[in-house]
């Protein structure tokens, strides 16, 4: 690679991170339209039995829990009942152990993967799920407008606040070179090809030292390398053939930095937000940004747009994917679909003070 061109995406990485800062004012009052597509309502609980799936090794868990059990006390409830998620399980056998207390509300202190896993198995119940983020990315946080760093002010909206029910999606993955296949849920961006090579590739020192900056750098490691053929079927259509780099599964389209990447995917509309990426050299890597930095609405062939309520896509070889930032193995086959206000979610309201 050239002088010229290392220095020039140099420039990008940098102006990435600059306009994604500003982006975050700029930004938050037209996502918060698209995020939140009706009115959310109240709870109707005056007494409250809370659940809570805390992952004990994020930097503010501790802070967490004290704060919960505080305000949980202070409203003259039952103490909450904390189930600590392990490295052999993210969540899942804690959260049916949650509900099997019969809770009103789900408290999930955690980064992605253990709010995925708890909204994996309260989707489609009737107990809320209250978040606390304390994550690196915060996706789904960030899409229904908490503030990922007030850590007190998102214990009273998981405990106190209105609530709404939001679409989530799964995506079956299948890999015929192993017989392996699985099926997981996820809340706000899935994908294959490079996004989730991308994951699997960040520092994790540096993302403990940067945060969400450290994707950054992974990323501009990975912009050069080879597109890939894949069949793409949309809602049982006729399969078209495409080469791509990446293919997101978008509910919801705001991303750490306040950079709205899709900004027309509503997270309860019941349809998916379908991005093909498809350029061949660091040139259309800059097109691509330009349009979702300056939210073009001109055509740009390297980056095309659909809204389906089901995803087929099939690949010759085995490609890697990804569930709301965290890879998922690879896959030959996807299956992706939406499940329409399958999940009931604490959110910004009137609380106690």
């Amino acid at each position: 690679m050239s002088d010229l061109l290392l220095y020039l995406l140099s420039a990008v990485a940098l102006a990435f991170a600059v306009s994604s800062w500003w982006g975050v004012r700029k930004l938050k009052a037209l996502h918060v339209r698209s995020a939140v597509g009706e009115d959310a309502h109240e709870s109707g609980l005056g007494q409250q039995r809370v659940a809570v799936v805390l992952n004990p090794i994020k930097a503010r868990s501790s802070e967490a829990k004290a704060a919960i059990e505080r305000a949980c006390f202070a409203a003259g409830w039952d103490p909450p009942l904390f189930f600590e998620t392990t490295i052999q399980d993210p969540g899942f056998s804690q959260v049916q152990s949650a509900l099997d207390c019969k809770p009103d509300v789900v408290l999930v202190g955690g980064g992605d993967g253990t709010v995925r896993v708890v909204a994996e198995s309260l989707a489609h119940t009737d107990v809320a799920m209250g978040l606390i983020p304390l994550g690196t990315g915060n996706l789904l946080a960030r899409n229904v407008d908490l503030d990922v760093n007030d850590l007190h002010a998102n214990v009273q909206t998981a405990l106190f606040g209105r609530q709404r029910y939001i679409d989530t999606a799964r995506m079956g993955i299948e890999n015929s070179r192993t017989g392996h296949s699985s099926e997981h849920a996820f809340l706000v961006i899935a994908g294959i090809g490079m996004d989730a090579e991308v994951l699997a590739d960040t520092n994790d020192g540096l993302k403990k030292a940067v945060g969400w900056l450290a994707y950054t750098e992974a990323g501009m490691r990975h912009l050069p390398g080879r597109r890939k053929k894949v069949s793409i079927s949309l809602d049982d259509s006729a399969e078209q053939v495409r080469n791509i780099r990446s293919v997101l599964f978008a509910n919801c389209g705001l991303v750490p930095g306040g950079i709205d990447f899709i900004p027309q995917a509503m997270i309860d509309d019941g349809m998916l937000d379908v991005v093909v990426m498809s350029p061949r050299s660091a040139i259309g890597w800059l097109a691509m940004y330009g349009k979702i930095l300056f939210k073009h609405k001109g055509n740009l062939p390297i980056m095309t747009m659909y809204r389906s309520g089901k995803i087929v896509i099939k690949c010759p070889e085995p490609m890697p994917t990804q569930l709301d930032g965290d890879t998922s193995g690879e896959a030959t086959k996807l299956t992706v679909r939406v499940e329409p206000r399958s999940l009931l979610v604490r959110v910004k309201g009137h609380q106690l003070p």
